[in-house]
């Protein structure tokens, strides 16, 4: 949204007297003094008008080692949420930019910034997602062939994108995907016969888990990790 248009949605002051309000530098945005009503402001550009704050939402993108046992939700009357870990004067406003079912572990991002989480997430954007899988039995040889080739899913009416299964022992290895389907790797082994044991997601796109986060531990993301998920033209 231009920032003309903007201050008239958030206050009772007529274009005129806007643009004299412009000109005379009254205006700043993001700490510096703006005169063009053309600015762009987004969701989190603060926006000041004779130093009374206008808008001043924070960007919030947060890294969470989920621990067993919690579930990828904002909210459950049942069970404890990933929302519960999260100790953030904003922690109401986040979302989860991916989910992990209540039993796997490893990386989950959270974010006020919905723009950035569909980026993450859309299946159209193709940003792998690496998990590391222990199994009940031993990994066939052609699981790997299986998954390249992708897996039906009956109840979708789909077939899985290709997948890379990398073995690194009789009953571990690194699966990476490009979607999220629901339960998808625990249905994708069960189509070959076998039973997902533990699943820990390792990576999302370039972003891997902090290991030096603990199960239940949270950091703020760098800028540059931000960043991983955002083309070069910007959001």
């Amino acid at each position: 949204m231009r920032l003309d248009r903007f201050l008239t949605h958030r206050t009772d002051l007529p274009r005129r007297e806007i643009l004299r309000l412009l000109a005379e530098g009254q205006l700043a945005v993001d700490g510096a003094i703006e005169s063009s009503g053309l600015r762009k402001i987004g969701p989190f550009t603060k926006v000041e008008l004779a130093g009374e704050i206008l808008q001043a939402r924070e960007a919030v993108y947060l890294m969470l080692h989920k621990p067993a046992g919690y579930l990828s939700a904002t909210q459950d009357l049942l069970h404890p949420t990933v929302l519960e870990l999260i100790d953030h004067p904003l922690r109401d406003e986040l979302h989860l930019a991916g989910r992990l079912d209540r039993a796997s572990t490893g990386l989950i991002l959270l974010t006020n910034d919905g723009r950035w989480s569909k980026r993450v997430t859309e299946p159209e954007e193709e940003i792998p997602k690496v998990y590391r899988v222990t199994t009940r039995d031993i990994i066939a040889e052609e699981t790997a062939a299986h998954f390249t080739q992708g897996i039906y899913f009956a109840y979708e009416d789909l077939t899985t994108r290709p997948a890379i299964l990398e073995i690194l022992s009789e009953r571990e290895a690194l699966l990476t995907i490009h979607e999220g389907r629901y339960h998808q790797v625990k249905r994708m082994f069960h189509a070959v016969g076998n039973q997902v044991l533990s699943l820990h997601r390792e990576r999302i796109g370039a972003l891997s888990m902090d290991h030096g986060l603990a199960p239940g531990e949270w950091r703020h993301l760098s800028s540059a990790e931000v960043g991983y998920f955002i083309p070069t033209s910007g959001l």
